[in-house]
């Protein structure tokens, strides 16, 4: 039976992937998918940080759509560069795992931060073939994914709000808001003028 995925720069967004059998994503794929992690290995992932123009142009090269100020960390692992998307000062911190079988978004001046992880993806636990399923990530202008926290499919961070360090995201953040623990509580509002403060600056 054919195998799926036809289109690498598919966006899986909140359906299932269809399910006929065989490896989830078709071959054509997976290939592009291993050329890109050879490509990072051995061009990108062991490059100093004033190499950053450097590595977002190999991950331009592979359908990611980056601003010319965007930070990319040399250990940043990232699935698949075409459901990329970081707009003006945004940053991936080091040793952070960008899952994003559907997109991740990050909007102006975002943050996140070293081994965060952004998790698309999932699988339907009610289905006997465990299928694969994802939904975009979409991360707000000035928010911050704080040290080793998670944050996972469908997640929407508002504008401003904090995940602290090691938090876990299962459901959408309030803009302005500061979450911590797992699951994510809030536990107070952001000083908005802080984060305006920081993007006149940067």
């Amino acid at each position: 039976m054919q195998s799926r995925y036809e289109d690498p720069t598919f966006d899986q967004r909140s359906t299932p992937l269809p399910r006929f059998g065989g490896a989830t994503f078709a071959l054509r794929f997976r290939i592009m998918q291993l050329v890109w992690r050879i490509t990072w290995t051995l061009l990108a992932s062991w490059t100093p940080p004033p190499f950053r123009r450097w590595r977002n142009f190999l991950l331009c090269c592979f359908g990611a759509q980056l601003d010319p100020t965007a930070i990319i960390s040399a250990s940043v692992k990232i699935w698949w560069p075409g459901h990329l998307v970081m707009g003006k000062h945004t940053s991936l911190g080091p040793g952070a795992i960008c899952y994003n079988v559907a997109t991740v978004t990050l909007k102006d001046f975002s943050i996140v931060s070293q081994r965060a992880h952004l998790c698309t993806g999932s699988h339907d636990i009610q289905d006997s073939q465990f299928p694969l399923i994802s939904r975009p990530i979409v991360i707000e202008p000035n928010a911050w994914i704080a040290a080793e926290a998670f944050v996972g499919p469908g997640v929407v961070v508002g504008e401003g709000a904090v995940l602290g360090a090691r938090g876990v995201a299962a459901k959408s953040l309030q803009p302005w808001t500061i979450y911590v623990g797992n699951p994510a509580k809030a536990v107070g509002k952001r000083n908005q003028s802080a984060a305006a403060s920081y993007a006149l600056v940067s």
